[in-house]
């Protein structure tokens, strides 16, 4: 699936619309360039899956880990800075998976090779200077699942989207 934005505002749009369809053991890795808008789609899905005010989350670029209590606990990770996989025993990506609650990994493509066999894959793009893609890829039933409700979910909304060709797999 396949949805359009023109605005910080309505990227974060499309991730309280996200946060709201995800469940306890949902992981999102966000892949785009710098300046893409990946931390404005994870403040969407923490502020939805918390009820943590978007503009009380922050960037963990620099601490790595962000993590938010509320409604249902998310952790925010930044994978940036990390010099591979293997970085993140070091900060304890089994724990935050296990830890019944959602998990945000921004630069997901940086450890491709240590996401879990399900989780869901947003790729934003930058299209032009305020206008972005954002292109939405399940892995796993349960991430299908998810991916199935947002669709119906941004339909509802009124949100621009293209053809569902091969985005769950």
């Amino acid at each position: 699936m396949t949805l359009r934005t023109h605005s910080g505002e309505e990227t974060m749009r499309i991730g309280r619309l996200l946060g709201r369809e995800l469940e306890p053991g949902c992981v999102v890795g966000l892949t785009g360039d710098l300046g893409a808008g990946k931390t404005c789609l994870a403040k969407g899905v923490a502020s939805a899956v918390t009820g943590v005010p978007a503009e009380e989350v922050t960037s963990p670029t620099f601490a790595i880990v962000q993590e938010y209590d509320g409604a249902m606990p998310c952790c925010h990770i930044d994978a940036y800075r990390l010099a591979g996989p293997d970085d993140l025993a070091l900060i304890g990506l089994d724990e935050y998976l296990d830890g019944g609650g959602i998990t945000i990994i921004e630069w997901a493509d940086r450890i491709s090779t240590a996401l879990p066999d399900e989780h869901l894959l947003v790729t934003i793009d930058i299209v032009d200077a305020q206008e972005r893609r954002v292109m939405f890829r399940a892995h796993g039933p349960r991430h299908c699942a998810v991916l199935a409700r947002l669709r119906a979910g941004s339909a509802e909304a009124g949100m621009n989207r293209r053809a569902p060709e091969g985005d769950c797999v």
